[in-house]
């Protein structure tokens, strides 16, 4: 083989792996409903949604130049020049640099394209564009972060803007007084979300030959990113929010867990938050057979980590140095 043709070999993920991504939020709103309160359910508990989660991410990756589809772009509009969205077909002609998807006859490439996509590649994707129609059940799959501070309210603080609206002009006078806008955050909130790695989710697309599946390289880009993407999102509305705590526990093909974010309790201490993970830990211990690693992540500046998992490797989660 031609050496400068030889491209680095990948290796499939054969281990499922489960975890608990936390995110902290002072002062910010993580995950707002259409109202601009942070997202919760009718009995008022708050949570966030996947969708929250995946955002961060994918919009890290398309700032690292990786091809991401389901992220809004956007385009002047050729009719009247308005800023528009990109339709889904129209981002997909962008990043693989086709011409016109409704001339492409070819599913198996439009296939292997979305699979080369690092977004579809983790979380999946719907596709019905141009007479193509494809459902992909992503080898990733997020629950929704449910917040297990009790004492979580939303603050209001108003805004006062420097212009006045003049859409409310009288007839002959224009409007003296600037307009007012409205700011909402949670006090403090903290998202514990689990998640589930299934490797062999791709089993059938390996066989018609559009992608290699889940890799153990497309795992370490998803946890380097997972551990970070909040941190990294800063917008006025996230500012404040910031990844706090991260567990990925390895485990045999066939060995099936509960949502893991159940077993772990939040506390506020006297000087710092408390991750309590002993059900957790009980849950682990009694399988660590057939548990092949577990890493545990989480900011010691501000939290005390109650744990006492076997095996388990240890970090700081800002370093990412073994505590």
């Amino acid at each position: 083989m031609n050496p400068r043709r030889k491209q680095r070999r990948k290796y499939n993920m054969e281990n499922r792996v489960y975890g608990v991504l936390g995110i902290s939020s002072i002062m910010a709103n993580w995950n707002a409903d259409f109202t601009g309160y942070p997202k919760s359910m009718s009995d008022g508990t708050v949570y966030g949604s996947d969708k929250a989660l995946k955002y961060p991410m994918k919009k890290m990756w398309d700032n690292e130049g990786k091809k991401v589809l389901y992220i809004k772009s956007m385009k002047f509009s050729e009719k009247d020049g308005a800023l528009v969205p990109k339709s889904l077909k129209e981002r997909y002609e962008e990043i693989f640099h086709v011409e016109d998807l409704g001339k492409s006859k070819d599913s198996k490439e439009v296939l292997t394209n979305l699979m080369s996509a690092v977004d579809v590649k983790n979380f999946g994707a719907t596709f019905a564009e141009a007479k193509n129609n494809f459902s992909i059940t992503g080898a990733v799959q997020f629950g929704q972060g449910f917040n297990k501070y009790k004492d979580t309210t939303a603050e209001e603080q108003q805004i006062l803007s420097p212009f006045r609206d003049g859409s409310k002009d009288a007839k002959n006078e224009e409007a003296r007084n600037s307009t007012l806008g409205t700011k909402i955050t949670s006090n403090e909130a903290h998202y514990f979300y689990p998640f589930v790695i299934n490797p062999m989710a791709y089993k059938e697309l390996i066989k018609l030959g559009v992608t290699e599946g889940y890799t153990k390289e497309d795992y370490a880009n998803f946890k380097r990113t997972a551990l970070v993407a909040a941190t990294s999102f800063e917008t006025n509305a996230k500012e404040g929010c910031e990844n706090e705590f991260a567990l990925f526990v390895e485990t045999e093909p066939d060995l099936y867990l509960p949502n893991l974010s159940e077993y772990i309790v939040f506390e506020k201490g006297e000087q710092k938050n408390i991750i309590d993970m002993r059900t957790c830990t009980e849950i682990l211990n009694k399988l660590q057979d057939r548990v092949k690693k577990v890493d545990v992540y989480y900011n010691p500046y501000t939290t005390e980590l109650v744990c006492g998992l076997e095996r388990a490797v240890v970090y700081n989660i800002i370093t990412q140095n073994e505590v």
